[in-house]
């Protein structure tokens, strides 16, 4: 829990002490995943009553298999929005992850090398962009827009604007379905995207690293006055959402085997969107896994649902960016009730 949410706490702690009842902010600064879980059961509610086959179990899977790749995506970004900062190019350095494994398993490398190397890369990236924001102080919405335009124009040269299939059944493999209690058709996908959630949650929640993360994000300078070392801990967020995107690249050839360098255009601002859905500032220090677990549903359940009513996608992407530019309002009002 981050330095903002703990205020949060205090403030209602307060109230109730005085028998004041929290106002609408404070309840949303304390709790900032119950906006977006809302969201979802309303959105759940909506559709199944809109569609016929909404709530079927293979139907239910086939969502939380398409908010994969984003929900991953959505993790490093939720890192490094709790910094105060912005990723705009972790969709473009995924899909260059993806066209390296690809390309080194037709060049005769094994499934395992490729992987290693495709994450590699992306952590590289991710070294080089928190270097760039701590040693240079470029802003990282400066730092990751150029990186968009280098890394998408890279992997398009790199695949020459074509597509790679991948054969192999190691980089295949999150995408492999079983079914749970005879029934329940999950993938191994789902598996790892709900480790990486709680293993995220417990690092940002249970460990100093954590809070250092929020203290940053919250007052970068108090923290650096405390005796955190800020550049370090950036750097270090920077690397881990490295580490995450490459994990992404892997999600999305277990969803499409086929490394294609025009996938996931708008993937980086779905993971924007997911985070701040979830009820994360983009000012930093407030933020949750579960908040960014929600929100992903939540995008991947509207597309999901306008797709059964037979909504175009031009006015899916319109919904989403209407859903957007509404968390972030609902997080300035509740700023405003909290000051």
């Amino acid at each position: 829990m981050g330095p903002r949410e703990l205020l949060g706490d205090e403030v209602t702690t307060a109230a109730l002490k005085n028998n004041e009842r929290p106002s609408i902010g404070e309840f949303f600064l304390r709790a900032p995943a119950v906006g977006p879980a809302l969201a979802l059961l309303v959105a759940i509610v909506v559709f199944s009553l809109s569609t016929d086959t909404f709530l079927d179990l293979d139907n239910l899977s086939l969502v939380v298999q398409q908010s994969l790749v984003i929900g991953t995506l959505a993790l490093g970004q939720t890192l490094i929005i709790l910094t105060a900062g912005i990723d705009l190019a972790n969709a473009a350095a995924m899909v260059l992850a993806t066209l390296i494994m690809a390309k080194l398993v037709v060049g005769g490398v094994s499934g395992i090398w490729a992987l290693l190397l495709g994450i590699v890369a992306t952590v590289v990236i991710g070294m080089v962009t928190g270097s760039l924001v701590t040693r240079i102080k470029l802003p990282p919405f400066i730092v990751t827009l150029g990186l968009l335009t280098v890394l998408t124009a890279a992997a398009k040269l790199f695949a020459s604007g074509q597509a790679v299939p991948v054969a192999d059944e190691l980089l295949k493999w999150l995408g492999t379905r079983r079914y749970l209690f005879g029934g329940i058709p999950i993938t191994y996908g789902m598996t790892l995207a709900l480790l990486m959630y709680l293993g995220l949650w417990y690092a940002l929640t249970r460990t100093p690293w954590g809070k250092h993360v929020y203290a940053v994000g919250n007052a970068p300078e108090s923290a650096r006055l405390s005796g955190i070392k800020v550049n370090r801990t950036i750097l270090s967020v920077y690397i881990v959402a490295g580490v995450i995107v490459g994990i992404a690249a892997w999600q999305a050839l277990g969803r499409v085997p086929n490394a294609d360098p025009n996938a996931f255009q708008l993937g980086n601002l779905d993971s924007i969107t997911a985070v701040v859905l979830g009820g994360a500032s983009l000012f930093g220090g407030r933020g949750s896994v579960l908040g960014t677990m929600m929100g992903a549903l939540v995008v991947a359940v509207l597309r999901s649902g306008l797709t059964q009513l037979g909504v175009d996608a031009l006015y899916q992407d319109v919904a989403t960016g209407a859903l957007l530019i509404g968390a972030v309002c609902v997080d300035r009002f509740a700023r405003r009730q909290q000051s």
